[in-house]
Parts: C-alpha cells; structure tokens; sequence
C-alpha cells in the first residue's frame, strides 16, 4: 500500500531525481528477486509516479525512526 523511506540527503539533492532512481531500481530488483510478482503488476509498473516527501527539519534520526515505525499503531 505505501513504504516508508528516510533518508539523509545534501541540500542541493535533486530529490526528485534521487526518489525515481529509487524507485527504479528498487523495481528492478524486486522483479528479479520475485518474478512471480510480474503477474500482480499493471502494465509493469511497480510503483506509481506519485511520492511524498517530507522534511525532518533537524528532528533527532531517532524521533524520526519512531514516528515511522509506529504509523498505524492505536495508541489509547
């Protein structure tokens, strides 16, 4: 349904570039890997071409790493 990435990058990163070389290659890896998953696939499109990206702002990586690990979870 979606995937969490974090990652550090420079300022002056083309992120977009950066996240559709990701995606590319996480593609063509995963087919390798699992052939079988070719067959789920609408016309060979492993991900769609939308992302979001959001920035930390100096957050601690730990803070970061928490908040993405618990997506989901109900807290009462």
């Amino acid at each position: 349904d979606h995937v969490h990435v974090m990652f550090r990058a420079q300022p002056r990163t083309e992120l977009s570039k950066f996240i559709n070389a990701y995606k590319s290659a996480s593609s063509r890896l995963l087919k390798k890997e699992y052939p079988e998953i070719r067959e789920k696939l609408w016309k060979e499109a492993f991900w769609s071409q939308s992302f979001c990206l959001l920035t930390a702002g100096g957050a601690p990586v730990e803070v970061i790493r928490q908040y993405i690990e618990n997506q989901g979870e109900k807290k009462y």
